[in-house]
């Protein structure tokens, strides 16, 4: 499994975001959370501003999307350029459709799972889906403690995922940093979502550096 590091920036500077996209080059991915204030309690920010980024770094976008009806919304993320567009399994009425619409837009498609949502509900589904994501805390806000529970569902969602045979990335998001990285690589993660361990390093680049050092030994 090859290790991605996706520096969230909803812990960069919103007001200076083309810079901040500047000082992670070597991040595989850059992870926007699109929150509502409706599925998670956090208003952060919309396709505008996903477009807004797309023009000023070559960086693939990640889009999380924590919102409800994302069946409406999802695709127009990936039409206006988001590499990959993630759904919440809580928040999706027709995942399939969903899903294959991303893809039909040029998108990876993303399926998320909060921490209390078993994954073997969803096992069918992986057929149409790129990239799994477990978040490992309740999704809303950065800088939250590691959920050390979530933990065997990665083993899990891994076993399902060499089951089935495709390559669906999984995902982990939520108090990855220097301290828990190691756990959920060895669990089964292959994609990183780090938000303050990066960008509340001095050096955001040298901690993705050593993110994924830590993830890769």
């Amino acid at each position: 499994m090859a290790v991605q590091i996706s520096p969230s920036i909803l812990s960069a500077d919103f007001a200076r975001l083309a810079d901040e996209a500047a000082r992670v080059p070597n991040a595989d991915w850059l992870h926007v959370d699109v929150m509502d204030n409706h599925f998670v309690p956090n208003l952060t920010i919309g396709l505008p501003v996903v477009e807004a980024l797309l023009k000023v770094t070559s960086t693939p976008i990640d889009c999380h999307l924590m919102i409800e009806d994302p069946d409406r919304w999802a695709p127009a993320y990936a039409e206006v350029g988001a590499g990959s567009v993630t759904i919440h399994a809580e928040a999706a009425k027709a995942p399939v459709r969903t899903l294959r619409q991303i893809r039909a837009a040029g998108a990876r498609s993303g399926f998320a799972l909060n921490p209390a949502t078993a994954v073997e509900q969803y096992e069918d589904l992986l057929p149409e889906i790129d990239m799994l994501l477990l978040m490992t805390v309740e999704p809303g806000f950065g800088g939250q403690k590691f959920l050390d529970v979530v933990l065997p569902k990665i083993r899990r969602a891994r076993e399902l995922i060499a089951r089935y045979g495709g390559e669906v990335w999984l995902q982990v998001d939520g108090g990855v940093a220097a301290d828990t990285i190691e756990r959920c690589a060895e669990a089964g993660a292959d994609v990183f979502v780090a938000g303050s361990a990066v960008y509340g390093a001095a050096d955001p680049s040298a901690a993705i550096d050593h993110l994924r050092e830590l993830a890769t030994t």
